[in-house]
C-alpha cells in the first residue's frame, strides 16, 4: 500500500495569534527546532517520534503533546505508515492571560506526552474550528476549552540554580547571541565576550546549560525572528538577509526542515498576501 504524501495545512487566528496545524509525514517530518510559542498537539494516526527535554518519545493516536516555548524538539514517523497530527501554536501572551487569576499555575509542563483524552478531543476540535473559519464566538469557545484542559497540566516552575563560573559562561554567550541574531560572530570572539577560557570550554557549558551548540542555537533564534518578520509581512529575500542567512534559499532550506513549510507559503499564510513562490507541503 502507498503511503499517503507528507502534507502541512496551516491555519492562522489573527485575533489571538494561535496557529492551527494538521499534517501528515511519510517519515522524517522536521528538524531539531524551537518555538517561541507553547505547543499542545494531538497525534491521530501513526507513530510520532520526537525528541523534547532529552528523551526519545513516541506518540501513538490519541495521546496529547504539550512543549513549552524554547524547548528544542525534532519529529519523524516511528513506525512504517507515518504519522499524522494536529497541533496549536499558543502565543505567551495569549496564554499568560488566560490563566491569570489561577492560584498556585505558573506555566510549566509537568510532561511533554501525556494521556488525557478530553484534552485530546479539545484540540481537534480547536484546530478544525480555527481551519474552517468558524464563527468568532465558536472559535473562542474552542481555544477557551482547551485552556480549560491544559490547567491540570501546569505546575510550578522548577527552581534554577546558579550553577557557578560555567553557567555565568553560558549565560553571556547566549546574551550575546541573543543582541544580534544576524551578526557573522566565530567561536573564539563569542568565547572572550563571554569570559570562557577558550571556545572548547564554551562549547562544554553552552551544551551544559542549553542542551546545544552556540551555532545551533543561534539558528533556531534566526528561524524563530525569520518568523516573526515573514508574519508580519517581510519579504523571505529581506528576512534572509536581516536574520543573517547568506540568502533567500539559505533560509528557505532551513525553514522548511524546522517548519514543514516554505517561507513564501508561512508569509502568506499569515497576511493573505501570496507570493510567486508561495506554497504548501
Amino acid at each position: 500500500m502507498l503511503t499517503p504524501p507528507d502534507r502541512v495545512r496551516l491555519a492562522h487566528d489573527a485575533a489571538t495569534g494561535v496557529e492551527a496545524i494538521q499534517a501528515r509525514f511519510a517519515a522524517h517530518a522536521y528538524d531539531l527546532h524551537r518555538h517561541d510559542d507553547w505547543l499542545v498537539g494531538v497525534t491521530d494516526h501513526g507513530v510520532q517520534d520526537f525528541l523534547c527535554r532529552g528523551a526519545r518519545r513516541l506518540s501513538t493516536p490519541g495521546r496529547v503533546i504539550l512543549i513549552e516555548p524554547q524547548e528544542a524538539h525534532d519529529g519523524q514517523a516511528g513506525a512504517e505508515g507515518g504519522f499524522s497530527y494536529r497541533m496549536l501554536y499558543l502565543p505567551r501572551t495569549w496564554l499568560q492571560a488566560g490563566l491569570a487569576g489561577t492560584p498556585g499555575t505558573s506555566p510549566r509542563f509537568a510532561a511533554s506526552l501525556c494521556d488525557d483524552p478530553e484534552l485530546g478531543a479539545a484540540i481537534r476540535h480547536a484546530c478544525d474550528a480555527l481551519s474552517a473559519h468558524a464563527e468568532r464566538l465558536a472559535r473562542d469557545a474552542a481555544l477557551d476549552a482547551v485552556l480549560a484542559r491544559l490547567r491540570p497540566h501546569l505546575g510550578p516552575a522548577p527552581r534554577v540554580a546558579s550553577g557557578g563560573r560555567a553557567a555565568r559562561v553560558a549565560r553571556l554567550a547566549r546574551e550575546v547571541l541573543h543582541d544580534d541574531v544576524a551578526a557573522d560572530i566565530g567561536a573564539d570572539a563569542l568565547a572572550q565576550a563571554a569570559g570562557a577560557a577558550d571556545r572548547f570550554q564554551l562549547a562544554r557549558a553552552f551544551r551544559a546549560a542549553y542542551g546545544t551548540s552556540p551555532h545551533a542555537y543561534l539558528l533556531q533564534l534566526r528561524l524563530l525572528l525569520a518568523r516573526r518578520l515573514l508574519a508580519g509581512g517581510e519579504r523571505p529575500a529581506a528576512a534572509a538577509a536581516a536574520c543573517g542567512f547568506a540568502d533567500q534559499s539559505h533560509l528557505g532550506r532551513r525553514f522548511r526542515q524546522a517548519y514543514g513549510v516554505t517561507p513564501a507559503a508561512f508569509r502568506a499564510l499569515c497576511t493573505d498576501v501570496p507570493d510567486d513562490a508561495a506554497h504548501f507541503a
